[in-house]
């Protein structure tokens, strides 16, 4: 029997319920202050959401209901999670602001649509039972983070796992990765918030797993010192990391921010002596015929003999066919190592099919890239196989995982080049750290990151910043990076089968929950 129709007060601040827990959900992957992950407020904020649901549930909602109130949530969390693509579009691409706007928020209610139509069939089918119900809502729920990190070729941008890079399920990273964290999230929080009375037995297999997701990561470690991939160090690698501070408006502008790239990337690489010297993506915006008469030739003859090495962003190709790339310059080479982006943003690398005319209203210089092939070759120094990864590339866990397939030839550190003043001083900043600690965590790899405005920074082996520049400055990162080899159990299965085994694990969670409705039904 469906519960009387709730009065329309009442409706409007659960309207509004939804729409703070969605909110709060995109604060927490950075906060407002300090740009640090909140794990407690990702789980505050799923716990409202499903709280919310739980009520949607014992007034008999509907479909369209359970899904509009869900939507609601959802496009709230996604638009305050990526809001800053309205300054790469209005303020460096030239679209008009009422147009950006509205492209990004179409692109969060687009996104939302996912989680609106599992939390719709969480509300209307699935089972009562607080620990069964639990364990419906977190597979649904990891279903749609997987939909939405792979369908379309994948927006995962603010995924709620990642608001765990530090905090008590940080630990499971090197297990399931993160959306195997945002499943434990979405499991405990639901053994919370489903407000049913709790019979005893329902009581107990709750405690027992939360105490299973919070305590077992922490306790196997300790008793398998191998289980995180800590096998043993590769050695210490001296790298200069540089960051240009290049502004978006001026980068491709002649005599502008073109000029000041070339002398100042130029001044650097010949002048560093670290053993490796890495430069942001596209730190010479030009293509290399493109680029003044021996330009690339001095570069490759710097770093040709001696102890150094050079990693340099900047676009390849030429009558039409572009990759965004790097080259790798070191002593002995015949020709340069090469690795081209292989996972292109839509819209800014590459263009979706029937959307020309959308680009075609902004002026994005370079914007449809050729791709580059999955698990490219590292680039080998001083015993070191760094795996580049160039900007957005670092969203996606499994394809970083595909380089792990062999425990002989995996990388010892990871490396990323990003240019996010596209963003301008914005909160992406913070939240792209944040992603490149959880691939750090789920590897056990240090992660190297050399930026145009930031963060240029190193992350160890178990996630955490070690050196770090200022934002927006210009200057020169120099540290110590200690590569390690060994295999997460992560990347054991992750590298062979990539995400399906949560997939299947979440789809068959939710087909035995349906069987077992239809059959009660």
């Amino acid at each position: 029997m469906r519960g009387a129709p709730a009065s329309s007060s009442a409706n409007l601040f659960r309207l509004l319920g939804f729409g703070v827990a969605g909110l709060a959900q995109a604060l927490s992957m950075a906060s407002p202050v300090g740009g640090k992950p909140l794990w407690w407020l990702q789980l505050l904020s799923l716990g409202a959401f499903v709280w919310l649901l739980d009520g949607l549930r014992a007034q008999g909602a509907g479909w369209r209901r359970a899904g509009l109130h869900s939507w609601l949530f959802s496009t709230a969390w996604l638009t305050g999670s990526f809001w800053w693509l309205f300054i790469s579009m209005h303020t460096y691409g030239g679209l008009p602001a009422p147009l950006a706007a509205i492209a990004v928020l179409a692109l969060a209610a687009a996104l939302g649509l996912y989680y609106a139509v599992a939390a719709a069939w969480f509300v209307v089918r699935g089972p009562k039972g607080r620990v069964t119900g639990a364990l419906v809502f977190a597979a649904l729920w990891t279903l749609a983070e997987l939909v939405r990190g792979s369908w379309f070729t994948g927006f995962p941008w603010g995924a709620g796992g990642y608001a765990h890079v530090e905090g008590p399920l940080a630990a499971l990273a090197p297990w399931v990765g993160v959306y195997g964290i945002g499943a434990a999230a979405a499991l405990v929080v639901a053994l919370v918030a489903l407000h049913r009375p709790v019979r005893g037995l329902e009581l107990a297999q709750g405690l027992v797993l939360i105490a299973l997701v919070f305590a077992v990561p922490h306790l196997v470690p300790s008793l398998n010192g191998d289980v995180q991939g800590a096998k043993g160090s590769t050695g210490k690698l001296q790298v200069a990391l540089l960051q240009g501070n290049i502004p978006q408006d001026e980068k491709f502008i002649p005599g502008g921010g073109i000029e000041t790239a070339l002398r100042w990337y130029g001044e650097q690489l010949r002048d560093a002596r670290a053993s490796l010297v890495v430069t942001p993506e596209t730190a010479l915006p030009l293509l290399p015929q493109q680029l003044p008469a021996g330009y690339l030739d001095a570069i490759q003859a710097r770093y040709s003999q001696g102890t150094q090495a050079a990693i340099v962003g900047l676009p390849m190709g030429g009558q039409g066919s572009y990759s965004n790339s790097v080259l790798g310059f070191q002593p002995g080479a015949v020709q340069p190592y090469t690795y081209s982006k292989h996972h292109l943003v839509p819209f800014g690398e590459f263009i979706p099919l029937g959307f020309r005319w959308f680009i075609q209203m902004m002026n994005i210089p370079l914007g449809d890239f050729e791709r580059g092939g999955l698990a490219q070759a590292p680039f080998v120094w001083q015993g070191q196989r760094i795996a580049p990864n160039i900007c957005y590339e670092d969203l996606f866990g499994d394809e970083i995982g595909a380089n792990f397939r062999d425990e002989a030839t995996a990388p010892t550190i990871l490396l990323n080049v990003s240019n996010i003043a596209w963003f301008g001083d914005s909160v992406a900043i913070d939240e792209h750290l944040s992603i490149s600690r959880m691939r750090a965590l789920e590897f056990a790899r240090p992660m190297v990151r050399s930026t145009n405005t930031g963060a240029t920074v190193v992350i160890d082996a178990e996630g955490r910043v070690t050196h770090e520049l200022p934002r927006l400055t210009r200057g020169v990162l120099e540290a110590s990076v200690e590569g390690r080899r060994g295999l997460t159990p992560y990347a054991r299965w992750v590298a062979p089968f990539g995400l399906w085994p949560l997939w299947i694990l979440a789809m068959a969670i939710v087909a035995a929950a349906f069987v077992q409705g239809r059959r009660q039904r």
